[in-house]
């Protein structure tokens, strides 16, 4: 990390889709060597401050929050196609900021968003950082090879929501009196090992600037003819993710007839190996509440098995590389958010990431 941390200013710009706010290392006019970093859900754009603070110097770190989230428009999220309102979103700031290509980087549902953007646009991508994505194919409801159960996708989708988490998230809860406080959410769900960030109040200030509803988190649920009975509707964030309406397995394909002469961007995967929202048997899959008993009535493994969702992810980035792209998988000591939890051996890995990709990059334009 750098000696001493980078300035970060508020990012505020208006894009064609809407007025998008942030964090921003500037200058306002660098367009090269841009790291875009893209959130996950209940948060902002303040989970990537101490990476922000620690770019190297010649690099510009931009953040934005996502609509519903933190200070940008609120616009509502049209989950029928899937995360694409929000990658839409990013492409669009690319656009009004005058940025040809950046490296995006993108946490949980932020990593399905990135890789969306760079299947619907390669040519914007200069690499790819994976950061604990969500799976290419979703979150709940899918066999190992990313077929669906059902194609009422049951278990997945808005349903899954804690509602005594969203009526505390709604009334902006602070406390840690309740077990479903956002408080305890994020420090049970979003850490390993009991750790508690030295920026928590700032983090929860993120967390609870998320907007609740049918149109943001969680969105609308739909009844599912089999267990669990409830599937996802077409609005809100959760019902983003799935797996009816988001599908990011062609990033596989990534380069193959593109408008960017067949380049394939690396990509880098970072992953807290204690993950307990995206793992191969993630604490918040209905398959594993239900073979724990939390969640009545489950019809067994080979109804309903476990989301393997890591090996998933695996799977893809394995046929990237067959296909001539290549993939660089770093795991750490943490949970869900290793870019909080281990701060420098994160920055360490991105650095080493955008050096060797800016590198590669460069080649093409000296020779």
């Amino acid at each position: 990390m750098t000696s001493s941390p980078r300035p970060v200013h508020p990012l505020e710009t208006t894009t064609q889709r809407l007025r998008v706010r942030g964090l921003d290392t500037g200058p306002a006019d660098q367009t090269e060597r841009v790291v875009v970093f893209v959130h996950g859900n209940l948060s902002s754009s303040e989970f990537f401050r101490r990476q922000l603070e620690a770019l190297p110097e010649g690099w510009r770190g931009v953040a934005p929050d996502l609509r519903g989230f933190g200070g940008t428009d609120p616009e509502p999220v049209d989950a029928t196609r899937g995360v694409r309102d929000y990658s839409d979103d990013v492409l669009s700031l690319l656009d009004a900021l005058g940025v040809a290509r950046a490296h995006l980087l993108g946490w949980s549902l932020g990593g399905g968003v990135v890789a969306q953007a760079a299947i619907d646009r390669p040519g914007a991508v200069a690499s790819l950082v994976l950061v604990n994505p969500v799976s290419p194919h979703g979150y709940g409801g899918t066999r190992a090879d990313g077929s669906r159960l059902a194609d009422d996708d049951p278990g997945a989708g808005a349903g899954l929501a804690n509602p005594r988490l969203v009526e505390l998230l709604a009334a902006g809860e602070r406390s840690g009196d309740d077990p479903s406080s956002p408080r305890n959410v994020m420090n049970g769900l979003y850490f390993a090992h009991g750790f508690r960030s030295p920026d928590e109040e700032e983090l929860l200030t993120s967390v609870l600037s998320s907007r609740t509803g049918t149109d943001h988190y969680p969105g609308d649920a739909a009844p599912a003819a089999s267990w669990p009975g409830t599937g996802p509707g077409d609005h809100g964030v959760l019902n983003t993710l799935a797996p009816k309406h988001f599908d990011t397995s062609a990033l596989a394909r990534l380069g193959d007839g593109s408008d960017d002469g067949g380049r394939r961007p690396p990509v880098l995967w970072v992953r807290g190996e204690h993950d307990a929202i995206v793992s191969d048997a993630a604490a918040l899959d209905l398959a594993v509440l239900g073979g724990a008993g939390v969640v009545p009535g489950w019809p067994g493994a080979e109804v309903y098995p476990v989301q393997p969702m890591v090996s998933q992810t695996r799977a893809v980035l394995d046929a990237y590389a067959a296909s001539g792209g290549s993939y660089r998988e770093v795991v750490l000591d943490a949970g869900h958010t290793p870019h909080v939890e281990r701060p420098q051996e994160f920055a360490a890995a991105l650095h080493e990431h955008l050096t060797t990709a800016d590198a590669e990059q460069e080649e093409p334009r000296r020779g």
